[in-house]
């Protein structure tokens, strides 16, 4: 094992080199200075992505209290149609000290007291082999590039000449936006409209496709989509935007000739998804393949340059990977252990009210694949617990074949960021559908739609003519 260079060397040498301090990067950092072994965390100053997630989670929960105020009256608390008090300076001191509070895990500081190597700045490739920083080189064995990603622009005629925000640089933002116009509908994009939304202001969603989230199920899109319609959210589906003005003070978005009317806003933001980031990088001098969905690799995070791996948004992932492809990289960096990277057990979340998560396949994809599978569906109408929580918008939907395998599961409701989690670990277990129903689960809760999921599928497999006739045979010698 290489000693860590003195901190007067020019030319390092360590057993790894992190390109990116996200999420992944960092926790690639931790477990190697945990085991000992020499690493150069090479930090750039861009916006971390754990602080953006959780200055937006702060601003959905002061949202939603603002939300649950005006909706009181449904459990005898306070009166009907009265409108919040909104300080707008108060909601944001409390989204900075969301971000301050967790700030010291995140510090550079902490993880060079760990014993990593820390430099700030970006970083090159000079070759397959060698990396540069500032007036350093950095010869390591193994890299990881974990640089994250940024937010997509699209190329239209006039935006690049008005304010526009992005899904971070709106959390900056002094006052509430007036009128919010949204261009594009991923899921921060709709995060954020709620959000603001509840806080008073009034949102134009403009999505160019047909449809929200394409890549989800519509019967659970649906259901998110009505809802927002009905909280005062106007969606313009399908919309081919011309262009983009300053005018008067406010920003003016056009559509296509023939198509819709120009709509007028106060602020816009574009939440068109994210693009990785690995400018400035000299990909083609370390020999790595990237497109511009992100760095090509393979199931165990490496590069088409084996010294080099890549893990997060950089290899456009962008959603809730990191840190599974994170473990893999470091498992087959550094330990040398041949463990692969498997996409369908990640779970994907919408942050809206109801909230959107689902892991796998949709009745759609499964159908696509598999000449026979099983739909099951349990409704929070029927859950105790949504019930006395007014929640009861929504199900859970399962897909599985009919021996029991689960191909996905999509949930819409409640804690669904939070349900989705047993079915992930299931299919990550290759645990049958039916084993879902072994765990005693508290009453009332929102678990116990997972369980009556699981107990569907039994009554469904105990009707099985074959099972009948066993059950029979057994019942003659019983």
């Amino acid at each position: 094992m290489k000693q860590p260079p003195r901190s007067g060397d020019t030319v390092l040498q360590p057993d790894l080199c992190i390109i990116g301090a996200g999420p992944a990067g960092l926790s690639i950092a931790a477990a190697g200075a945990l085991m000992g072994i020499s690493i150069v965390l090479v930090a750039d100053d861009t916006f971390s992505a754990g602080d953006r997630d959780l200055a937006a989670a702060a601003l959905r929960a002061s949202a939603n209290h603002a939300h649950a105020l005006r909706n009181g009256f449904r459990f005898g608390i306070g009166l009907q149609g009265e409108e919040p008090e909104i300080d707008f300076s108060a909601m944001r001191a409390h989204m900075r000290d969301a971000v301050e509070r967790q700030a010291p895990m995140r510090s550079l500081d902490r993880y060079r007291a760990m014993g990593v190597r820390v430099i700030e700045g970006g970083a090159q490739f000079r070759n397959p082999d060698t990396v540069l920083t500032g007036k350093k080189t950095i010869k390591a064995r193994r890299f990881v590039i974990a640089t994250g990603s940024r937010p997509l622009v699209p190329e239209i005629s006039g935006l690049d000449t008005v304010a526009y925000l992005t899904e971070e640089t709106i959390l900056d933002l002094a006052e509430r936006p007036r009128h919010l116009m949204v261009l594009g509908g991923d899921p921060a994009g709709l995060s954020l409209a709620q959000a603001y939304r509840r806080l008073g202001a009034h949102i134009t969603v403009m999505a160019p496709e047909e449809r929200l989230l394409a890549g989800e199920d519509p019967e659970i899109v649906t259901v998110l989509q009505r809802n927002l319609a009905q909280e005062g959210i106007d969606f313009r589906f399908g919309t081919e935007i011309s262009g983009f003005e300053q005018r008067d003070g406010k920003i003016v978005a056009h559509f296509s000739e023939g198509r819709e009317p120009s709509v007028e806003g106060s602020h816009l933001v574009v939440a068109a998804g994210r693009v990785p980031r690995f400018e400035g990088l000299h990909l083609e001098a370390g020999r790595i393949q990237a497109k511009p969905g992100g760095i090509i690799v393979d199931r165990r995070m490496r590069s088409s340059n084996s010294r080099v791996y890549a893990v997060g948004d950089s290899t456009g992932h962008f959603n809730h990977a990191a840190a599974r492809q994170a473990g893999v990289a470091f498992r087959n960096a550094v330990l040398r252990l041949p463990t692969g990277f498997d996409p369908s057990p990640v779970p994907r979340i919408v942050h809206c009210d109801p909230e959107l998560a689902s892991v796998g396949l949709t009745e759609e994809q499964a159908r696509a694949k598999f000449s026979m599978i099983r739909v099951l569906r349990a409704p929070f109408s029927d859950n105790d617990q949504a019930l006395a929580d007014h929640a009861t918008p929504g199900h859970i939907k399962a897909v599985a074949t009919p021996s029991g395998k689960i191909l996905g599961c999509s949930i819409i409701g409640r804690r669904a960021h939070d349900l989705i989690v047993p079915w992930a670990l299931a299919m990550e277990r290759s645990l049958p559908v039916s084993a879902l129903a072994d765990p005693a689960c508290p009453h009332p809760g929102y678990s116990e739609a997972t369980k009556a999921i699981a107990v569907e599928f039994l009554k469904l497999s105990a009707q099985a003519p074959l099972l009948r006739r066993a059950l029979s045979f057994v019942r003659l010698w019983s």
